[in-house]
Order: C-alpha cells, then structure tokens, then sequence
C-alpha cells in the first residue's frame, strides 16, 4: 500500500497509549478541584479535531461543555467562564497565535488550562496549566479519551471506562485494518476525482468535525480542491440546492444517534446526483472495540480512512499534501 507503515502506527500508538497514566492523573486532579464547565477552543483543524469530545460531553455529561475557536473566545469571551471552568486547548505546533493568547489570557484569569501539543518546550506549555505531549503520535484522540472519559467516570456518568479504555490499546490496530479495507475504495476516489471543480462533503453527531476538518485542512488547504462542508441536517436547509448530476457528494456516515440524518441524505443524493459516494462507519473490521463503544471511536477511525484517499489524491495529483500558499507562507 502507497505510503502505508503499520508497524510504525502500531508503536506509536502503543507510545500514545503509555500517556494513559499521566493523563488520568490529571483528570483526576482537575476533577478533585471542581470543575465547573468545560471550554474546548483551538483553531482550525485543532478545533475540529475537539468536537467530537464536545459532542460527548453534550451527551453523556451534565457537566456543560462548550467549542468556541479561539478568535472568537479572545474577541468576545464569555459570561459562563468562571475560576474553576476548564480550558482544553490544542496546538500540534504548540505556537498558534490565537491559542497561546488564550493561554495567556485564562492564566492572568487565574483559570486552569489543558494543553494538548505534538512537542516539548512551546509556547503554548509555557502559558498552561498542565501540559500533554502526544509526540505526534497517533491517533491523537486517543489522550482525549483518557482526559474526558476518566472526568466522566469521576462524574458517575461513564462506569465502564476502564474497559473502555483498555480496548483503546488495540484502536491503532483496528485502524491499520480499516486503512486496508478502504485502500482500493480511496484510490478509486482519488482518480476519479482528482479534478472536481466543487464537491460538497457531508457528516453528523461526532463526524461532524471530521467532515469540516478534511474538507478545510485537506481537500482545501492541502490540495486547493473547492469544498464545501455540511452537517447532515443543515443539508437540507440550502445545500441541497446544488445537487444535480456531475456534483459529488460525500457522506461519511455515522454509527451513533444521528445516523437516520445520515440516511436521509444518502436517500436524496443518490437520487439526484450520479457521483454520490459514503464511507460508512457500520462497514468497517473492528475487532477490539466492543459495539457499544464504536460509534465513540468513529473520528480516528473514519480519520484513518480518509488519510487513505489524502495519500492517493497526493499521488495522483502529484500535489504534496504538505504544499502551501499562504499558510505560514505570507503575513495575513
């Protein structure tokens, strides 16, 4: 497979997983103090990689939650933040402007902070509370988990956790399965198109921030491909308009409660378009991951498929998915 190192994913993986303790620790420790509410704000990708965990607090938690880039949360901030909320912020570069600035911003607050970065001696650390290194490993919600399933348990709203959490030792196996089983489905893809000049991409519950992200930070940034991003239900409320024959449209389709939006989406654009495509989580070989939890792990799993088709719209383009124009090219 193009560009495909299990073994390395395996060991990284198992080096994320060893943050386990540490981040558990942690948990604990804030939870101790009282935690009042959650903030999770980031920027960009980062943000969206946040709001599938956002969406599980909305869920399971009585703990209220909120996601708010950070621009924003720096421009207007907010009346329900008080001294023992919990800021969550992360920065694989550990240097985004706007997330540092916040950092600053809740340590003069005297607010505690929750930094996830890919690397030591950053900004970004220097200005939080606590500080999580992943290294960059993968996948990376796999600290997230630990972080907000052990608040749950803590809160008596998550009491199997520890199976839970035992099984994500085995996700980055069950991922490197999954990016096999998509290969030949992604490849496809990417040949046919590769030169679509507008397709629309649509996702719900918590592949909804998986869907903006790979819209904006891959097929956008990473490949200059015009996309436009929609939830499931607001596809109905404009987007659909658009649909008619040569128009692709994407659902990555979910395994958890709001997947009758995904199928009443699926109906109408395989309808009306001839290039409908899915990717559908209830397809893919999860061996370790008990049924109940599989619609909790969907974003690194649905990341790692789609990190097949990144890969071989790459190939085929002979556009580097690490080319830019402007993003910390040019001042802006």
């Amino acid at each position: 497979m193009l560009k495909f190192d299990a073994e390395k994913f395996i060991d990284e993986g198992k080096k994320g997983y060893q943050l386990r303790e540490k981040i558990e620790e942690t948990a604990t420790k804030l939870y101790d103090e009282g935690v009042r509410n959650i903030f999770f704000t980031a920027s960009g990708g980062s943000n969206a990689v946040m709001q599938p965990f956002n969406y599980w607090m909305e869920i399971k938690s009585d703990i209220p939650s909120y996601l708010i880039t950070a621009a924003d949360f720096l421009a207007t901030g907010s009346k329900k933040l008080k001294k023992d909320s919990l800021v969550i912020l992360l920065s694989k570069s550990g240097d985004t402007k706007e997330t540092v600035a916040i950092a600053k911003k809740m340590e003069e607050l005297g607010v505690r902070t929750v930094s996830f970065v890919n690397k030591e001696d950053t900004p970004l650390q220097e200005h939080s509370t606590y500080t999580i290194d992943t290294f960059g490993y993968h996948p990376q919600e796999m600290a997230f988990y630990f972080l907000i399933g052990k608040i749950l348990q803590k809160n008596q709203e998550f009491s199997d956790y520890e199976r839970f959490a035992d099984e994500l030792k085995y996700l980055p196996e069950d991922m490197n399965l999954v990016a096999e089983e998509i290969d030949e489905q992604a490849r496809n893809f990417a040949e046919k198109y590769q030169n679509a000049d507008y397709q629309i991409w649509v996702g719900s519950g918590d592949l909804w921030g998986t869907t903006y992200c790979y819209s904006m930070c891959v097929l956008e940034e990473s490949q200059w491909l015009r996309t436009k991003s929609v939830s499931s239900p607001e596809f109905f409320h404009g987007t659909f308009e658009l649909v008619e024959k040569g128009v692709p449209v994407v659902l990555l389709k979910s395994e958890g409660p709001t997947r009758a939006m995904d199928d009443r989406v699926a109906k109408f654009a395989s309808t009306y378009t001839d290039e409908f495509e899915e990717f559908d989580m209830s397809n893919f070989s999860l061996p370790h991951i008990s049924k109940e939890y599989r619609a909790v792990v969907e974003a690194p799993v649905m990341w790692a498929a789609l990190r097949r088709i990144s890969l071989h719209l790459e190939d085929v383009r002979n556009h580097s998915l690490d080319k830019r124009r402007y993003y910390r090219v040019v001042e802006y």
